[in-house]
């Protein structure tokens, strides 16, 4: 669908090395050149698209004065993942190299999405982080995002499972969906019986309700042990990717990230997830802002 017109914007379609892309480009001339701001929407990767945010790029521009990308990666399951993160690295990488085209300094762009949107910013900027042939990104932002399918007890899973919109149950069963799996599977991924005990050893000290605030564990329960389903956890490799869990990405990787904003809302069952990415990237001396919104939601 074409954009809406606005009195303060040009507002194109166009393709980046075969990704679709929508451009939002102030009308008012600059002294210099503007920074950049590539987004990835929202929507599980089931969901959404370049329309559905329409309002929100077109604000974003119009207020931080920037030349905005919004990309319009394929979909799943229709487009098997990883497509959707390719697409993201293709177009970002696309813009890095000619930001000028476009009236943006290459050394002052940012990577900005929210929920799996947010996924694919961690993704795209722990692949281009180590890259010397591309500037660097200048910035990440992470609003409300998914970055790990480990543990689905956590507090905030506990205290918002039944939140409306993205519920505990549905974030397993869009991520199931996502992955073209048997969706008869979100039981025992729920109890965490798709993770071996190796695992849960090795990334305990990332992925762990101790790293919590105690502020945001209130009410919270210690789950009862499960047990390990081997054929589930056959079945599921990709969650222990860090495509799909940003999260298990190694010391050496994350190191190299740039300054982040971290977004979580106290109503989202992935605010967690927000909380200890933050303390991830501290950890390794990365700068974080964090806000959490203490009434906002998923």
């Amino acid at each position: 669908l074409p954009a809406y017109w606005d009195s303060r914007l040009f507002i194109k379609d166009l393709n980046f090395d075969g990704v679709p892309v929508r451009i939002y480009l102030p009308r008012e001339p600059s002294a210099s050149k503007r920074r950049g701001v590539i987004f990835f929407h929202g929507g599980c990767g089931i969901f959404a698209s370049i329309r559905t945010y329409e309002r929100a790029c077109r604000y974003l521009a119009r207020k931080s004065d920037s030349v905005v990308v919004s990309v319009g990666y394929h979909l799943a399951p229709e487009h098997k993942y990883p497509a959707q993160t390719l697409e993201c690295i293709t177009a970002t990488v696309h813009f890095l190299k000619n930001a000028k085209t476009y009236g943006v300094d290459p050394t002052r762009i940012i990577v900005c999405g929210d929920s799996v949107g947010g996924t694919y910013t961690a993704s795209v900027c722990q692949e281009l982080g180590k890259r010397t042939d591309i500037p660097k990104i200048c910035a990440q932002v992470l609003i409300y995002p998914f970055l790990q399918a480990l543990n689905f007890n956590l507090p905030s899973h506990q205290k918002n499972a039944a939140t409306a919109f993205l519920s505990r149950e549905h974030t397993v069963h869009f991520i199931l969906k996502y992955l073209r799996k048997d969706c008869s599977l979100k039981e025992p991924i729920l109890a965490g019986s798709h993770v071996p005990e190796s695992i849960n050893l090795k990334y305990r000290k990332w992925i762990n309700p101790d790293l919590i605030p105690e502020v945001f564990k209130l009410g919270y329960k210690v789950p009862h042990p499960t047990l390990f389903l081997p054929q589930v956890h056959e079945e599921v490799q990709e969650l222990f990717e860090p495509w799909i869990s940003p999260l298990l990405a190694e010391d050496s990787v994350i190191c190299g990230l740039p300054d982040t904003c971290i977004i979580t809302c106290e109503h989202d069952v992935l605010r967690d997830d927000g909380l200890l990415y933050k303390k991830r990237l501290e950890d390794n001396n990365v700068r974080v802002t964090w806000h959490n919104m203490e009434k906002g939601f998923h």
